[in-house]
């Protein structure tokens, strides 16, 4: 279990739960940990700009395929803006 807090005043708790091997360094599960805000943020980017939420499919292909176009469909976006030297409103960790 990993317990994390912020640095504020008054600190906010967040409790992670890990399958790592107990060798993993507690950089890089605290490091993990930080990743899941730019995920959701990213989930939550391809809902209200692609439409990722507006798919009506019946089976798993055609749910697959919709899932990977918008994701493919927001990686491009967001190289497009890096490139162009326009400024994210997300942040993307690079591993180390």
């Amino acid at each position: 279990m990993l317990i994390r807090r912020t640095l504020e005043d008054e600190p906010q708790y967040s409790f992670f739960i890990s399958n790592a091997s107990a060798s993993t360094r507690l950089k890089t599960l605290v490091w993990l940990s930080g990743l899941r805000w730019a995920i959701e943020q990213c989930f939550e980017e391809t809902k209200s700009e692609l439409g990722m939420d507006h798919y009506e499919v019946r089976k798993f292909t055609g749910w697959h395929h919709h899932m990977l176009t918008c994701m493919l469909a927001h990686f491009f976006l967001w190289h497009l803006k890096i490139r162009l030297g326009k400024k994210s409103t997300v942040y993307y960790a690079t591993a180390a």
